[in-house]
């Protein structure tokens, strides 16, 4: 219980945040400039030998790429019966980052850097696709290895560099020019607030899902 309501307070944290940089973007968005021009100052410094990097980094976070990557831990887990935390993947990546994010993006409906873009893209800005989609899928990875790597060591390991991946992405997103900082923290603060209020919703499921498979199992013996 005292888990839980860690997670749904820091979930709901991030929401608030999410809500009130959005109530920002909507109404006043001139109060993001000082930000956001500081942070992509201080990113976009060229450095040419970095384009192609940061430009092959970020389609780690493409549609098409999360939803492949995702479909196949999905079919994965699935086939060892992880069935509950197949869904709770699909979920995250399919639902929250696909759907639900384009149809915030039509609310906000803001517009992209004026910046040179070093990668073509067409929907609004905020909050970035990519940065919601990196931190749901490996996002949910992360909360996801401690019950398939049970040596602490390698699992925290492997979750510091998902996390730090995760940031990366965003980077990649202001150095490519095609997203304001606040967007890019938008994305992670909506990605971050589904993960921590929907985790406890995916135990309660999975705890019940055990229950259920072991009394079966126990009735056909």
């Amino acid at each position: 219980m005292k888990h839980k309501t860690t997670y749904q307070l820091t979930g709901s944290a991030f929401l608030l945040v999410f809500i009130l940089l959005g109530t920002i973007v909507k109404f006043s968005p001139e109060r993001l400039n000082g930000f956001d021009q500081t942070l992509t100052a201080l990113i976009r410094t060229p450095y040419p030998a970095l384009n192609q990097l940061f430009i092959g980094y970020t389609k780690l976070a493409n549609p098409m790429t999360v939803a492949v990557i995702a479909v196949i831990i999905g079919c994965l887990l699935a086939l060892k019966k992880h069935y509950i935390e197949a869904g709770w993947l699909l979920i995250n990546t399919g639902f929250a980052a696909g759907i639900l994010n384009s149809l915030i993006k039509l609310v906000f409906m803001r517009e992209r850097p004026t910046l040179e873009h070093l990668v073509v893209e067409h929907s609004y800005s905020f909050p970035s696709g990519h940065s919601t989609g990196s931190m749901l899928l490996y996002g949910t990875i992360i909360m996801l290895l401690p019950l398939f790597i049970k040596k602490k060591s390698i699992c925290r390991s492997l979750q510091l560099l998902l996390g730090i991946g995760i940031l990366f992405i965003g980077i990649s997103r202001i150095y490519l020019g095609v997203h304001f900082p606040s967007d890019i923290l938008g994305g992670f603060s909506f990605g971050l607030s589904w993960l921590l209020l929907t985790y406890p919703l995916y135990q309660k499921a999975r705890g019940n899902w055990q229950t259920k498979y072991k009394q079966t199992k126990k009735e056909e013996s």
